[in-house]
């Protein structure tokens, strides 16, 4: 923990921001990744790039979004080159091709006239974590697919979340607010007669938002959609005794659900010690009660414990793993389900989403700080006082 708060105070590099104006360029061996994007956040014409906000928004918002992606050649794979500037060079960086607001009925046919192109007629739904941007969730859920090699119809769900440190409590009650519109999301490409599969990878407070909205969609129906074929848990910070009501609720399918745990989660251990219970990314699997839970709900677990991540808080494992992105694509296009202990070594790693790192308020929320290990000045300047309010103090060696 000491080490992150020293990478985290000595941060002095910004976040992207006002990143998604349209350029309208694509370099030589780049490829274009187009996201058909579901929002509850308000809209923000104010400056250009930003699109939308992290305020919440009345109704639901849609937006066609197209990002280029470097060549191979020029990139690490499993990482986001982010833009350096509102028109950065796509070359070297990611940068946005086109960013059209759409109407709900512009959506439709849009998402529409990609499903029935694509193999299997596969949905691939992203929805991302506390303290992220809107942009952020656009590039990296588009570094997702196109490192995945998956050939899916992406769709973003993005709500919310204000991309500020100490903004938990906010951002939770954003995910909560959210919950009844990816509910309808669900619903609408559940009766899609275009629609084949459909494939959910939530991370962090994503989590929440997802099983909440199963949730409400099994005890509308009776059952979850059956098209739903994968819903994969990475990392979630929830309370494991509440997880064991909403899976009870949404009912058991089995094979369907996937949870990528890790007990080297820091992220997650601080926000047990600010809850005062287990949060479901952070059980271990072979352990009573966790094992015998996950045994009788038929919950497919992979430990992602020990495994060697570039990421300090242990909680994003894949982001920054090619094999692990490029496997969990091999899955989705074979229409496998996850499981662990099979060959290969993604069956034994995980999954991320947007970078973002769950926390909660006081010492927590300090503590997992930003999901690129980059702290905004004005976080920097509050986090001797919110750490203190948390009867926390950093070490001044740090």
């Amino acid at each position: 923990m000491a080490a992150f708060f020293a990478l985290a105070v000595s941060a002095c590099a910004s976040r992207p921001h006002g990143t998604l104006v349209a350029t309208h360029r694509v370099a030589p061996g780049a490829s274009v990744v187009d996201l058909l994007v579901i929002t509850t956040r308000a809209p923000d014409p104010s400056e250009p790039g930003v699109i939308f906000s992290g305020e919440r928004g009345r109704g639901v918002h849609f937006a066609d979004i197209a990002v280029s992606i470097p060549p191979d050649s020029a990139r690490v794979i499993g990482e986001v080159q982010w833009p350096q500037a509102p028109t950065p060079d796509p070359a070297t960086q990611f940068a946005t091709v086109h960013a059209d607001v759409l109407s709900k009925e512009a959506a439709i046919a849009a998402f529409n006239a990609r499903i029935r192109k694509t193999p299997r007629r596969q949905v691939l739904l992203f929805v991302h974590g506390y303290n992220t941007r809107f942009e952020e969730a656009v590039y990296r859920f588009a570094q997702i697919v196109h490192d995945s090699r998956a050939d899916v119809t992406p769709v973003l769900f993005t709500w919310p979340s204000r991309g500020r440190l100490l903004q938990y409590g906010y951002d939770h009650e954003s995910a909560s607010y959210s919950r009844d519109a990816l509910e309808s999301v669900l619903q609408a490409l559940q009766r899609d007669q275009d629609v084949g599969e459909i494939s959910i990878l939530a991370h962090s407070m994503g989590n929440w938002v997802t099983l909440e909205a199963l949730r409400q969609m099994a005890i509308r129906n009776g059952q979850i959609g059956s098209k739903i074929e994968n819903v994969m848990l990475a990392a979630p910070d929830v309370d494991f005794d509440v997880f064991r009501r909403q899976i009870a609720a949404i009912g058991i399918r089995p094979s369907v659900f996937t949870l990528f745990a890790s007990r080297d989660d820091d992220a997650l251990a601080a926000s047990r010690r600010f809850w005062g219970n287990t949060r479901l990314g952070a059980v271990d699997p072979s352990a009573p009660p966790y094992n015998e839970v996950l045994y009788r709900d038929q919950i497919k677990v992979i430990d992602l414990t020990n495994v060697a991540s570039s990421d300090a808080l242990g909680h994003s494992t894949f982001a920054t793993s090619p094999a692990v992105v490029r496997s969990i694509g091999i899955r989705l296009a074979q229409g496998q389900p996850l499981k662990d202990g099979q060959a290969g070594v993604g069956d034994r790693l995980g999954l991320m989403t947007a970078g973002a790192v769950s926390a909660v308020g006081g010492v927590a929320g300090a503590a997992v700080a930003a999901p690129f290990a980059v702290i905004d000045p004005a976080t920097r300047e509050n986090l001797s006082e919110h750490l203190n309010a948390a009867g926390q103090s950093l070490d001044p060696q740090y």
